[in-house]
């Protein structure tokens, strides 16, 4: 997959790992969009990636996928990557009573799931047209492991892990050009992160390298730093796996 000359949708893009995404892309000479919720942020970000776009934008508002897919169309008709990053998490523990479980699962599913699913079903028709094209969805290491502190993110992240397959299966059939990457992160150190330990984790541009590598060497299932090893330790024991996970939680 080709990572040059490209038109690249981040959303998300205005910090953390989409941000780094972003300026690997642009600093390789790439047409980087961003969206983001937070116009402030997301101006700041975009003045600082050379020639890019900055359109602020909800994943989970149906009128507002509408409008930005109207607008890709009209001015960006060579859209040929779409970075699917825009994120929700929420801490805590299911044994704890009030803890509005449902509501915070809600709000993980629509973000980290069901937006991902209409973004990438509206924008589609659009990527077919393309020579070649890229879809890249970011699951997580809890997706295979899941942790007791983010149980229902982990829940989240694990039906885009299974979606994200079955989209790369039925688009090798029907639509080979169009390719289907899912990106892995462990514990990554970003804002995203603060509250579970997130200075803990690799730097952000490290992930942003290996979504690159992953693209340019067409490893479809790209396992980020120390995912890589959970993964093989998940598919020997998936028990084990959870107990590592979770050792000292």
């Amino acid at each position: 997959m080709k990572t040059t000359n490209s038109t690249v949708l981040i959303t998300g893009g205005s910090a953390g790992i989409g941000f780094e995404i972003a300026k690997l892309f642009a600093a390789k000479g790439n047409h980087v969009i961003i969206t983001g919720r937070d116009e402030q942020r997301l101006q700041k970000a975009a003045a600082q990636l050379p020639g890019a776009t900055a359109i602020s934008f909800d994943v989970t508002k149906a009128s507002q996928v509408e409008q930005l897919v109207k607008r890709l169309q009209k001015d960006f008709p060579a859209l040929d990557v779409v970075v699917n990053n825009a994120g929700n998490a929420y801490l805590y523990n299911l044994a704890e009573e009030g803890v509005g479980a449902y509501d915070k699962a809600a709000a993980e599913i629509e973000t980290n799931y069901l937006s991902v699913i209409r973004l990438n079903e509206a924008l589609l028709p659009l990527l077919k047209q393309q020579s070649e094209a890229a879809i890249v969805t970011v699951s997580s290491i809890v997706a295979f492991a899941p942790g007791i502190s983010l149980p229902t993110y982990a829940a989240s992240k694990a039906a885009l892990h299974a979606y994200s397959r079955v989209l790369r299966i039925t688009l090798e059939r029907a639509h080979p050009a169009v390719k289907v990457f899912e990106l892995m992160p462990p514990l990554v150190d970003t804002e995203f992160s603060k509250e579970i330990g997130g200075h803990n984790g690799i730097p952000p541009q490290q992930v942003a390298q290996e979504l690159l590598d992953g693209l340019e060497s067409n490893t479809y299932e790209i396992h980020v730093g120390g995912t890589a090893d959970m993964y093989k330790l998940y598919l020997s024991s998936p028990e084990a796996a959870i107990q590592a996970l979770n050792a000292g939680r």
